[in-house]
């Protein structure tokens, strides 16, 4: 028998156990367990957020140049794409309700050395450990998805992630109205207070899961991630999409505080973080796209939503005539993102459920990789284009989208990337 067939036995048998175990805990997964993993999962991934609005303060505080106040969100997202690939697979390798307590711990750990943080040097490492362990909140969705039963897998999926969206949209708003207050420390003070609590809450409450784990070693198991890449055309498909809707979304979301900050608007830390929460409704609008994937909608969920994406450039490019528009726009656009996140992560599940772990690291390296592109090209963007320009770039994103959608969506019969052609 050669690696791969007996790979394949392995992954068979994991496929078994994992079956098994999910229809045993899918009655724990009740509407209180889940909304503890959405919230644990937004808590998490808003660890990686909080600094974004926070910039300026930052540096006057520990005295660093405009240049070196950027390098804490780059330092923040290296930490983030080395804990995808570094951390995410060990629910593969360990007992993923273990991984899951302990990396909450650590992040407390982490969390508190950014509050204390003297130097330039020491924020920059805490900060980096941070994102790092942010990648939690993916071991949280995969986790979920596992103790799920296969039919029901996108719903739970739609939900877990309805808190991750909420976390990332509602970080701005919290850490611009706990700066206001207290100052730019609390933020990360009243987060290493919150993130204890929730490390003690699942400690108590997170569901045991019988399953047998990968036999690979810890190098063959990071390997195997990208090998996954490489093997599942569905995977590398919905990668792809991520990493252009994540690039969408950051496009709007970087440099939106430079507009919003300026004279006519001239708004607060707290006023600006405020436009993060518009775009909660259209998230919580679109948690049930998992349920539509269930099924069998997958690709008319993708289509309807990436071209809503694309039409939601239309009010954001009026801003200067009303904050409303924004709005509008903001709303649109986020639902659009969280309809194909939700979906994305619904489909790939399906292809190898003993994997989850290792797809989801996969698949979020494309949205690190979308968003560090979003994040640096629409900075550019506006300091050569202005918000027109900003504007311009992130409807071409979206164009991308909907057409690389268009390219590559299946036709004929039954695919595990969305269900029946005629759907899509």
């Amino acid at each position: 028998m050669d690696g791969r067939a007996a790979a394949a036995s392995i992954d068979a048998a994991n496929d078994a156990a994992c079956l098994s175990a999910g229809k045993t805990a899918t009655s724990l997964l009740t509407r209180p367990m889940l909304t503890l993993f959405a919230f644990a999962s937004g808590l998490a991934v808003a660890n990686a957020y909080f600094a974004h609005p926070l910039l300026d303060v930052m540096a006057a505080d520990l005295k660093l140049s405009q240049t070196s106040a950027g390098l804490i969100v780059g330092a923040t997202q290296i930490g983030y794409a080395l804990g995808l690939i570094l951390l995410v697979p060990l629910g593969d390798l360990f007992d993923r309700r273990k991984v899951i307590i302990v990396q909450s711990l650590l992040s407390v750990v982490a969390l508190s050395f950014v509050a204390l943080s003297a130097s330039a040097e020491m924020l920059m490492a805490s900060i980096a450990a941070v994102g790092m362990l942010a990648v939690l909140t993916q071991a949280l969705v995969a986790y979920a998805a596992s103790l799920a039963d296969p039919s029901e897998r996108g719903r739970v999926v739609g939900f877990v992630t309805s808190g991750i969206v909420i976390g990332i949209l509602s970080a701005r708003t919290i850490a611009g109205l706990l700066t206001d207050l207290a100052g730019w420390r609390s933020v990360y003070l009243a987060s290493c207070v919150a993130t204890l609590l929730i490390a003690g809450l699942l400690y108590r409450l997170l569901p045991q899961q019988r399953r047998e784990t990968s036999k690979l070693s810890y190098p063959r198991l990071i390997g195997s991630t990208f090998k996954l890449i490489w093997e599942e055309p569905v995977l590398r498909t919905r990668g792809v999409i991520a990493m252009l809707i994540f690039a969408n979304v950051t496009t709007l979301l970087t440099p939106l505080v430079l507009p919003l900050s300026a004279p006519p608007f001239s708004m607060s830390h707290t006023g600006v973080g405020l436009f993060g929460l518009a775009g909660i409704a259209g998230a919580l609008a679109a948690s049930r796209a998992g349920h539509w994937a269930d099924r069998g909608f997958g690709q008319t969920t993708t289509g309807i939503a990436l071209a809503l994406m694309l039409a939601a450039w239309l009010p954001i490019s009026l801003l200067d005539h009303s904050l409303l528009w924004l709005i509008a726009g903001v709303l649109v656009l986020d639902f659009g993102l969280q309809a194909v996140h939700v979906t994305n992560q619904a489909l790939i599940y399906r292809v190898r459920p003993e994997a989850q772990n290792r797809l989801t690291a996969a698949y979020m390296l494309f949205y690190s990789l979308g968003s560090a592109i979003g994040s640096s090209l629409s900075t550019v963007a506006y300091a050569h284009a202005g918000w027109s320009g900003v504007c311009l770039m992130g409807a071409a994103i979206s164009l991308a989208s909907l057409l690389f959608w268009l390219a590559t969506r299946p036709s004929g019969s039954k695919h595990p990337g969305g269900g029946v052609a005629s759907n899509g």
